[in-house]
């Protein structure tokens, strides 16, 4: 990835990175362990981001 990044580009990578947190322990407890993940999860190697730029993340 370029070193030099736009400030839209690295707002986006830092909202994703911000969304891709798990679950609160206290989420757990309150529910019972009924919710334990979170749909939005998104793993670096499985899942690209999908940014529209010309060359990153094809």
């Amino acid at each position: 990835m370029a070193r030099v990044k736009t400030l839209a580009f690295k707002r986006r990578l830092a909202a994703a990175y911000k969304s891709n947190k798990s679950v609160p322990v206290w989420v757990i407890a309150r529910t019972n362990g009924r919710v334990r993940t979170t749909p939005s999860r998104r793993n670096w190697r499985r899942t690209r981001l999908k940014f529209r730029t010309k060359r990153f993340f094809k």
